[in-house]
């Protein structure tokens, strides 16, 4: 099957970050304003799942143990051991938009939190303890974020493999999904902080895959060689 030309994998690539980012924006905007209705919608989410957390133990030790193995820097070091294997195969460029990407979601959390500065939701009775800012979630914004970069770089190499494709994708997508219910349910964070982080993650991916095709059409002669 003949792959899509660079500018439209261009166009596509930069219209998905715009179209993202515009949720992620009016989340940001509703919580900076403190939106009444933003708020008991996300009380009662915290409150139906966080209720369920404490009247099944076991559920709980499970999403510590998820949020544990699926942390901002366990992403990290999985994003440094991709980085690594595409350096070693001759994709450096790769490589460095890897980097790059994970460095700027790191940052953009970062600084999104101290901006905002959201506090953490405030339970009776919790059943988990988390420090800082509320606003994103650096847990989902991570996973969203890292999620995606390997489905992008991996996603060629099962091309003859169905079954490999579709386990990445069914990970890139599950992985992610249960971190942000198990981050709400365990009282650390709120849903929209979850919804807002999912949306911000991906559209960074896109923003990103954006500018390394722009580089990319920039190197290119008339006649599609790399110059």
């Amino acid at each position: 099957m003949r792959q899509p030309s660079l500018g439209v994998r261009l166009t596509v690539a930069a219209a998905g970050a715009v179209a993202l980012l515009m949720p992620a924006a009016m989340v940001g905007v509703l919580v900076v304003g403190k939106a009444g209705w933003l708020h008991r919608l996300d009380r009662s989410v915290t409150d139906a799942l966080h209720g369920f957390a404490l009247d099944h133990p076991a559920w709980v030790w499970f999403m510590k143990a998820w949020s544990l193995a699926f942390d901002p820097n366990v992403w990290r070091l999985g994003a440094l051991a991709l980085l690594i294997w595409l350096a070693r195969h001759g994709t450096r460029s790769l490589a460095w938009w890897v980097g790059i990407t994970m460095i700027a979601g790191g940052v953009l959390g970062a600084v999104l939190k101290l901006m905002v500065g959201r506090h953490r939701p405030d339970l009776l009775d919790p059943v988990a303890q988390a420090t800082g800012y509320s606003f994103p979630s650096g847990h989902m914004l991570n996973n969203a974020l890292g999620a995606a970069v390997f489905l992008l770089v991996l996603l060629p190499y099962t091309h003859d493999r169905p079954l490999r494709r579709a386990l990445l994708w069914a990970g890139a997508l599950v992985i992610p999904l249960i971190t942000g219910v198990s981050r709400v349910a365990l009282g650390v964070h709120w849903t929209s902080d979850v919804v807002a982080a999912w949306f911000l993650g991906i559209a960074l991916v896109a923003a990103m895959a954006a500018a390394y095709l722009a580089r990319r059409h920039s190197h290119l002669t008339p006649d599609g060689l790399q110059a």
